[in-house]
């Protein structure tokens, strides 16, 4: 199978620029496309002490969506193959398999946290999760402190 479209969902983690570098790696000897994905939480309002909206949800989201294309865009520096980004609202999971979809991504990329077992048990893990529903190639990849994978 030749791998010509990969998706790689960031959480805007410190580490997640070794996952990039890793990707920006294999896309070149691919010659792949890359859409990078980030997805935050639905906004709400936000309300001040008093009980008064400070910040409507559309406007939250306005912002939350520029700031994570802002930084997407410093990831696109890693590329010099076509790329695209992306912000989604919602469970990251949900939207991490629906992009895959929409882009037809022929591999989806995921950076690890690295919990404990345990930790993975109580809380579970994202990338683990989409490597268990996805229908495509999954790669998880584990950064460590000093930017290693």
């Amino acid at each position: 199978m030749t791998t010509k479209r990969i998706l790689l969902a960031t959480d805007r983690s410190p580490r997640a620029d070794a996952v990039a570098a890793v990707v920006a790696d294999t896309a070149r000897g691919a010659h792949a496309t890359v859409r990078l994905l980030h997805v935050s939480p639905p906004p709400s309002a936000v309300y001040d002490a008093e009980g008064r909206v400070v910040v409507y949800a559309d406007q939250e989201t306005e912002s939350l969506r520029s700031q994570g294309l802002d930084y997407l865009h410093t990831l696109e520096l890693y590329f010099d193959v076509p790329v695209e980004s992306v912000v989604r609202f919602g469970d990251p999971v949900t939207e991490i398999l629906a992009e895959a979809d929409a882009f037809a991504a022929d591999l989806i990329v995921v950076g690890t946290a690295g919990r404990s077992a345990i930790g993975r048990v109580l809380l579970g893990s994202v990338a683990e999760r989409v490597f268990a529903k996805a229908t495509v190639p999954v790669m998880l990849l584990r950064p460590t402190a000093d930017g290693a994978t």
